[in-house]
């Protein structure tokens, strides 16, 4: 672990309700390490938004809780309430269909899955809450994409090399056509991106204010998404889709 983030987070913990600014002379003694070591660790947290300084002179420099805390915590927020409305519908489509369902929200330019309802299949897909994975890999990734503005679409598009398009044997203009599809369809489906012999359907989820915050993913093996089955998974997904984004204020035609 790197010793020197440790100590410049610890740093944070000094400040509370009773204490919301503190002099560098203070933070020093609480912390008892030399002073110019104080001095640089917050001067690190103040460079990443994570402080900021009230007062800066020859004889006292002073800080308080920069607004870096308060975005990510209204992240943290969003997350856990869009974790905690979806759980329950996520389960009412796993127990339905009987496949792996998934959140996935878009964060840093990734998509991160941040709920998972497994099924009762003895075969079922290796993935975690937490995973990582690029925009344009898989089918709730791609439909995120989708949603972006043109501009931040552009931008992580632009950003992603050749080689990483290789590595997945995939390239701009196929995505684009993917992109172009999504947006035409309303859902995105992938084949084997993420792992071999795959099948994923992502439909949208949406907030008050009509904006796609996260998809509602669900997968399996290829041979349990056939015929009927298939039109009745992706029937059944878009329904718990419309039902979240209900749920979360979002008010569109009928389910």
């Amino acid at each position: 672990m790197n010793q020197s983030i440790i100590k410049a987070l610890s740093l944070l913990d000094f400040f509370s309700e009773e204490r919301p600014e503190l002099s560098l002379k203070e933070i020093t003694e609480l912390v008892q390490l030399p002073k110019p070591t104080v001095y640089r660790l917050l001067s690190s947290l103040e460079y990443c938004g994570f402080l900021t300084k009230t007062r800066d002179s020859d004889y006292d420099k002073r800080y308080r809780l920069g607004l870096k805390l308060m975005e990510l915590g209204q992240l943290v927020s969003d997350q856990l309430e869009l974790r905690k409305i979806s759980l329950p519908f996520m389960k009412e489509l796993a127990n339905d269909i009987n496949e792996v369902v998934h959140l996935v929200i878009v964060h840093q330019d990734e998509a991160v899955y941040i709920e998972k309802v497994e099924s009762t299949h003895a075969l079922r897909l290796y993935t975690r809450i937490g995973k990582r994975s690029p925009l344009y890999l898989g089918s709730g990734p791609k439909l995120l994409l989708a949603y972006l503005s043109d501009e931040k679409r552009k931008a992580i598009i632009e950003k992603t090399t050749l080689q990483d398009f290789k590595k997945d044997l995939l390239s701009k203009d196929r995505l684009m056509k993917e992109i172009e599809e999504i947006q035409r369809n309303g859902f995105s489906v992938s084949y084997g991106e993420q792992d071999e012999g795959t099948i994923g359907i992502s439909f949208p989820i949406y907030n008050y204010y009509g904006e796609v915050i996260a998809s509602l993913a669900v997968s399996g093996p290829y041979y349990r998404f056939e015929g009927r089955n298939l039109e009745n998974i992706k029937d059944k997904t878009r329904i718990i889709s419309k039902k979240i984004s209900s749920e979360l204020g979002h008010r569109s035609c009928s389910i």
